[in-house]
């Protein structure tokens, strides 16, 4: 009698340890700037991505401060995301970097960018976790490379291309993408209001364009 009590007691135990196991959700991080911060308010890609996905089999957290750079991502890894043990994270950061260099003399040097962001990768995929790139996409929405900061951002999306290939990670392109959508959208080669704001941070017509972009690649 009592050798049926523990095998059933046990049985329970594998039970309740495989439906766990079973039913623990993914957890995607999205890491990032102001852009990812704005990502979870209520028509923000984080959230459209979320509403996208079934609540029981994917967790999402945004993990976005606004003026962020590449070495501050770096500086909080361990806070913001790797403690928080996810499954995925996408890492969206590279605006700053460029745009900064320019607005306050802070950016980051390409360089340094690309060091930076390679050690996150490395870290993140130490413990186990995927990783998906993104490339920075606008400051300024005219067409034909007639944006001030164009040929900076078109050098640090070329780099983040390269590190995908490298450490071989999917890549969601939003600098190739924005490019292709103000070609065709933009006629009017206007610098905001087709998929930003103000130059830089998404509105509406954005947020769901990188959310479609992001979706397939997280799943």
């Amino acid at each position: 009698m009592k050798k049926v009590i523990k095998t059933s007691i046990l049985l329970s135990f594998c039970l309740i340890a495989l439906t766990s196991m079973t039913f623990k959700p993914k957890r995607i991080i999205f890491f990032g700037d102001s852009i990812t911060q704005q990502g979870v308010s209520k028509n923000g890609y984080i959230t459209l991505i979320k509403k996208s996905l079934d609540s029981t089999k994917y967790d999402v957290i945004g993990a976005g401060i606004g003026g962020n750079k590449v070495y501050d991502l770096y500086l909080r890894l361990e806070d913001d995301v790797l403690n928080k043990k996810p499954d995925l994270v996408v890492i969206y950061v590279g605006i700053n970097d460029v745009w900064h260099k320019q607005s306050s003399h802070t950016g980051t040097d390409y360089d340094k960018y690309l060091k930076f962001y390679q050690a996150l990768i490395n870290k993140i995929q130490g413990v186990g976790s995927k990783v998906v790139l993104v490339t920075p996409s606008v400051v300024g929405e005219k067409k034909d490379g007639t944006n001030e900061l164009d040929a900076d951002l078109n050098k640090y999306a070329e780099g983040i291309r390269i590190l995908a290939a490298k450490n071989n990670l999917p890549v969601c392109d939003l600098r190739k993408i924005f490019a292709e959508y103000e070609a065709k959208n933009n006629p009017e080669d206007k610098e905001k209001g087709i998929l930003t704001v103000d130059r830089v941070h998404l509105n509406e017509t954005g947020n769901k364009l990188v959310a479609d972009q992001l979706l397939p690649l997280v799943k």
